[in-house]
């Protein structure tokens, strides 16, 4: 393990005063517990209310001129992926703020950035109105929710894990991921209840603009709730001791390149299932299913109970068998499921609705235990920037651009490639994994 360097206690001197002010008054892990899903179902909700636009708004409102609907749901999940591109840029910037002004500086910012950018689009005129320029303010908005994300990192899970009992870890390593189905299963009731209850001409023209009102609600609720934590002398204490300080991107990458690069490809499989299971077959249902699109996200949202049973459920597993022996366990059933799952999409309304639940079954035992499988390896000092960038790296390259590519190869070479697609981030994931060890061994 490298050497620790100092690179200053990202905290201002008001951060500083409000910790011993509350230094008689210690924080208990389910506190943290509980700032830490909020925090995390904010992210997601902001994230997925912008891909069930993707699929349900965006290709008739920007993308009006496209020669057909396909066209315009490709072009749609194009600007969706922008924001997987700005995710490390924002990191690295928000570092530098964080080392600068301290964390709480950095995460109001991030997250009124967050918040605003996601509500911004709720006021988004459509290409009819003002032209390209709706394609360049939806892809600028889009830019703005990548950017921000990167600087909502707030090391509050790896404070969670540092509080975790050794024969525990399995479980605190899950519940930040609880954040996720959560965060997927409220962005489709809002979505779902205007669907269900306006008709198409009033769901484009104003319905769907609610939920991303409702999401810079949620940031600033999220906010409050994490810059409790930060306050808090455990928060400090971490601190101090270097468990959680910003180091400069460059330094992380010359110390722990190669682990981050590992990082990025253990949990391919988990992410790049991610948007398979949620955003894809949105799309693939709406362009080509018969069933009422209402109707398909209350699969979803069944879908989104079972992940979120799953995730609880990893945490379990890995506690008896290991979170490394589970992410393997994970990736094969990943692998099955790339051969099961396009038949499902094929079998007509049951099988897609198959798909979706036994996909966020899958998803959740892997999900719950996809972060932090080898953040040990970094050294004391790195962990915080170095588990940042690593998450950054591996939604882009596992999740950023499934829904485009899933789309792309299914509409024309037909279903089998969108397994083949995920067999192969199930591959990476077992090669990492086995290559991760091996390094382990020898050092």
């Amino acid at each position: 393990m490298a050497s620790t360097t100092h690179y200053g206690p990202s905290s201002t001197s008001m951060e500083e005063d409000a910790r011993r002010i509350h230094a008689d008054k210690p924080v208990s892990p389910g506190s943290i517990a509980i700032g830490v899903v909020i925090g995390r179902m904010s992210e997601f909700f902001d994230f997925f209310v912008y891909g069930l636009a993707s699929v349900l708004v965006f290709p008739q409102l920007v993308f009006p001129f496209a020669p057909d609907r396909l066209t315009a749901t490709l072009y749609s999940f194009a600007i969706f992926s922008l924001a997987f591109l700005a995710r490390p840029v924002g990191s690295v910037v928000f570092m530098t703020i964080d080392r600068v002004y301290g964390r709480g500086v950095k995460l109001t910012i991030a997250l009124f950035l967050l918040g605003g950018s996601t509500a911004s689009i709720a006021f988004l005129p459509g290409y009819n109105e003002i032209g390209a320029w709706s394609i360049a303010l939806l892809a600028l908005f889009r830019l703005g929710q990548g950017f921000a994300l990167g600087g909502a990192w707030d090391g509050l899970a790896s404070l969670l894990a540092l509080n975790a009992p050794p024969n525990h870890r399995g479980w605190y390593a899950m519940v930040p991921q609880v954040g996720a189905p959560i965060g997927f299963a409220l962005a489709s009731v809002l979505f779902g209840f205007f669907i269900a209850n306006l008709s198409n001409e009033d769901f484009l023209s104003w319905g769907w603009r609610y939920p991303f009102f409702v999401a810079f609600a949620i940031n600033v609720v999220a906010l409050f709730a994490r810059l409790r934590l930060v306050m808090t002398p455990e928060f400090g204490s971490a601190l101090e001791q270097h468990e959680l300080e910003a180091a400069p991107i460059r330094d992380v990458l010359r110390v722990h390149g190669r682990d981050i690069l590992l990082g990025a490809f253990v949990p391919l499989a988990t992410f790049a299932m991610f948007h398979l299971v949620t955003i894809f077959p949105l799309g693939w249902v709406y362009l080509y299913g018969t069933q009422p699109i209402g109707g398909f996200m209350v699969v979803q949202i069944i879908g989104a109970a079972v992940g979120l049973v799953a995730i609880v459920v990893s945490g379990m597993i890995a506690d008896l068998i290991g979170r490394r022996a589970q992410l393997a366990i994970c990736a094969v059933l990943i692998a099955i499921f790339s051969f099961i799952g396009p038949l499902l999409m094929a079998a007509g309304s049951g099988g897609q609705s198959a798909f979706v639940i036994i996909g966020f079954g899958v998803l959740g035992l892997s999900f719950g235990q996809a972060t932090g499988s080898i953040s040990s390896r970094f050294g004391r000092g790195y962990r915080y920037t170095g588990a940042a960038f690593t998450s950054d790296l591996a939604w882009l390259v596992g999740a950023g651009f499934a829904p485009l590519v899933a789309l792309t190869l299914s509409s024309r070479f037909g279903l089998p490639f969108v397994g083949y697609y995920l067999l192969s981030g199930a591959l990476c994931t077992l090669a990492a994994l086995a290559f991760s060890r091996a390094l382990e061994q020898r050092d």
